[in-house]
């Protein structure tokens, strides 16, 4: 079996077990009354939510990292999730009769419980799989330049595996890299020694080009992906390691090539602005003592506008209004476009709204409107939209969805305070527009209400 799903279902596996387990247990001592026998067809819910959470936040892949905090708050936000939706299931749309009726302790105390056991056993088969991965490495096919950029594009991405980098002919080519140390192979001689297990391969990269690959390394390329070792083109190495897609593939007519969810989906865009309004109205009933309370804050600091309104582009680039809570002063006409670290045009109560992403909350209104969504890419001013449009091909792309408060891009990448980082973005973007669904968004809400919490805004 494949290690990442045998990785998969193991953990599956462990919830399952576990959670029976605890259940039972919390059960017997929490309410002996409830368990007569062992628990076990009652717990498809619960078990159910458990993993629905716990995949939205990719805690069933060998590749998270689940020995970082951000991966443990994460998972305790989802398994909280998972019990609220559990309470709500059980006592409020569940008929009578349910037997996880008779105690809210039970369920509240059981999922407690499991968030640092489940969190636990990731963390051990984690550091296991670290073990294993340290002796596996990446090999990358193409020509020089490409394995210089690819070197170069996995330590941005803070990948620590070990890289094999080699050419297709024996072609004569320097060392590379900061120091000129990197070699590169003949291919031929990576797969003789992949074939005779003197290298372990975690997996093969290929870099698309024009030339073809001679038929005798295609014929053995083929016969090690029947063997089990993955083997990408470097575009699909992307988006599944790192769930985005690279700027060099893209052209004109890439978009007619690739296609996307959403020109195939239309009745998801549908549901999709039924739940924006269904949960902006919702939104805006619950947020609106705080926002009035921050608008006070934002006034008495220094008496000027209580919001900020910017002109910003979206979908099909129409152009709309954005309300915000003002958290800068005004710099004029010839202030910096961006916001920087440290900025000081950012007033005290500024800060704070900015920490805790309280400033976005009038943007509801524009979702409300129909001028935006509550997930997609960020929505960005139409003077900086121009720029972006004249020096970035395919930038038009992102105006294919509306804009949203919060997006693939902003939770995988900081803020963007230049052109280079409005290109990073823009491959996550992409990324969000190609795989449009459910589930990424569901995943970009509990991504979200992580960085909310742990003050990860600017």
């Amino acid at each position: 079996m494949n290690p990442t799903r045998a990785t998969a279902y193991g953990l599956l596996a462990l919830d399952i077990v576990v959670s029976i387990v605890v259940f039972n247990v919390i059960a017997h001592y929490r309410a002996p009354t409830l368990v007569q026998r062992l628990l076990l067809t009652p717990l498809a819910l619960p078990i159910t939510a458990l993993f629905v959470a716990t995949y939205l936040i990719e805690g069933y892949k060998s590749r998270t990292d689940m020995l970082s905090v951000d991966y443990t708050s994460q998972h305790t936000i989802a398994l909280i999730g998972a019990m609220l939706v559990t309470l709500l299931l059980t006592f409020v749309f569940i008929p009578e009769g349910f037997i996880l009726q008779s105690s809210r302790a039970v369920i509240t105390l059981s999922f407690l419980t499991l968030i640092p056991l489940t969190i636990g056993y990731r963390r051990l088969v984690y550091q296991m799989l670290l073990q294993i991965r340290g002796a596996r490495s990446l090999v990358f096919l193409g020509d020089q330049a490409s394995c210089e950029a690819f070197r170069q594009e996995t330590q941005k991405m803070g990948t620590h595996q070990p890289i094999v980098f080699s050419v297709v002919s024996e072609q004569s080519v320097a060392p590379f890299g900061p120091t000129g140390t990197t070699i590169l192979r003949p291919f031929h001689e990576v797969l003789d020694d992949v074939e005779h297990h003197r290298l372990a391969v975690d997996a093969i990269i290929l870099r698309e080009s024009a030339r073809e690959l001679a038929p005798e390394i295609s014929r053995r390329l083929v016969q090690l992906y029947f063997a089990g070792v993955p083997t990408y083109t470097l575009e699909l190495f992307h988006q599944v390691y790192w769930q985005k897609i690279p700027i060099y593939r893209l052209n004109q007519t890439w978009l007619f090539q690739e296609g996307f969810e959403i020109a195939r989906e239309p009745v998801f865009e549908r549901l999709k602005r039924i739940s924006d309004i269904v949960l902006s109205s919702l939104g805006l009933l619950i947020a609106a003592p705080l926002i009035a309370l921050a608008a006070a804050a934002v006034w008495l600091e220094d008496r000027g506008p209580v919001f900020f309104v910017q002109t910003r582009v979206g979908k099909n680039r129409a152009p709309f209004r954005l309300v915000k809570l003002r958290t800068m002063r005004p710099s004029g006409p010839n202030g910096d476009l961006y916001t920087r670290p440290g900025d000081t045009r950012i007033t005290r109560v500024g800060r704070l709204l900015r920490s805790s992403r309280m400033d976005e909350f009038p943007q509801l209104w524009n979702v409300l409107r129909g001028e935006m969504s509550l997930i997609g890419p960020r929505a960005e001013w139409d003077r900086l939209v121009e720029t972006y449009e004249r020096e970035i091909p395919c930038y038009d792309f992102r105006h294919l969805v509306k804009p949203g408060i919060t997006g693939w891009a902003q939770v995988n990448y900081p803020y963007g305070a230049n052109m280079e980082d409005t290109l990073r973005k823009l491959e996550y973007d992409l990324y969000y527009i190609r795989h449009f669904s459910f589930v990424l968004d569901a995943t970009i809400v509990l991504k979200t209400i992580h960085i909310m919490l742990f003050g990860k805004g600017r």
